[in-house]
């Protein structure tokens, strides 16, 4: 009799732990971008924080940029869930639509994961921490409580640390550039690339810290990406090298160590992070959840 009443509390108390697992909200979304970051960089570069990631959570090094592999264009798409035919930046540096958005939000840009977000709740706190200053025209800024653009990775690194630990963002899109300044100083695929690649890396680390620090970790998720790869010292064009991007996602409610084989867009990022948000996805995005990576 005691034997049995021992497994029925076991499989109660699993169960109740299930339930509560079940129950956790995801109250954090960081999504962190390194420029220049092509998927090929794993094939080389010692990357033991984002190889961890992988293992913690989802991934795939076969994710694609839109068309042209450029700035502008590709980080415009991460945020805007669709491609530059709909929200209309279409160059390397874009400072404004080059062609009618097909469709305004209510800060005269075409909706991002900033305008649903603050749809959502005019309370949450949201931050975006850039050190090319052409990410400053891919957002509307009256949306965010957080706009800084600090010079050099290690600085953006700081502030990002510091935000994160002192106000625990809902969403916070961090972007690094180190990697893209090699690649066109120097050259991608380049012992210097590779370099850069490695202390990106390392600043990925410390931002993960940051958040264990900050005592948000378990209600969190993190998502690592990039704008575009490169081919010698430029991109934009159609190659591989400049196309295939690395998406790393890991945290609440996302698979451990599984790769991802259904197609990845870069607007499909900001598609995720609504879903794992809970925001209602505008009709004019063409984004799609990565659903397979979420846990059942």
């Amino acid at each position: 009799m005691n034997k049995i009443l021992r497994i029925f509390m076991v499989l109660v108390l699993a169960n109740l732990s299930a339930r509560q697992a079940n129950s956790q909200k995801i109250e954090h979304v960081v999504l962190i971008g390194s420029d220049g970051f092509g998927a090929y960089a794993f094939k080389k570069a010692k990357v033991p924080n984002l190889r961890a990631m992988m293992l913690e959570g989802s991934w795939s090094l076969n994710a694609r940029t839109v068309l042209p592999s450029s700035s502008a264009p590709n980080w415009a798409s991460m945020v805007m869930g669709a491609g530059p035919e709909l929200h209309g930046y279409t160059t390397w540096g874009s400072q404004k639509p080059d062609m009618p958005a097909r469709e305004l939000d209510e800060y005269g840009m075409f909706p991002s994961i900033y305008t649903l977000l603050r749809r959502s709740d005019a309370q949450k706190e949201m931050g975006v921490i850039y050190e090319w200053s052409g990410i400053g025209y891919l957002f509307p800024k009256a949306a965010v409580n957080h706009d800084q653009n600090p010079d050099g990775d290690i600085a953006v690194t700081k502030a990002a640390t510091d935000y994160i630990k002192k106000s625990k963002p809902t969403f916070l899109f961090i972007h690094l550039h180190d990697v893209d300044s090699v690649g066109h100083t120097v050259g991608h695929d380049t012992p210097e690339y590779y370099q850069a690649v490695e202390r990106t890396d390392a600043h990925i680390g410390s931002i993960l810290q940051s958040i264990k620090d900050a005592g948000i970790e378990k209600n969190t998720v993190v998502l690592f990406t990039a704008d575009h790869g490169g081919v010698n010292k430029g991109h934009g064009s159609i190659s591989m090298n400049e196309m295939q991007i690395p998406w790393i996602m890991k945290g609440l409610k996302v698979k451990k160590n599984f790769e991802v084989t259904e197609s990845i867009m870069t607007y499909d990022t900001a598609a995720t992070i609504a879903a794992m948000l809970k925001l209602k996805q505008p009709s004019v995005w063409v984004g799609k959840p990565v659903r397979s990576a979420f846990k059942n």
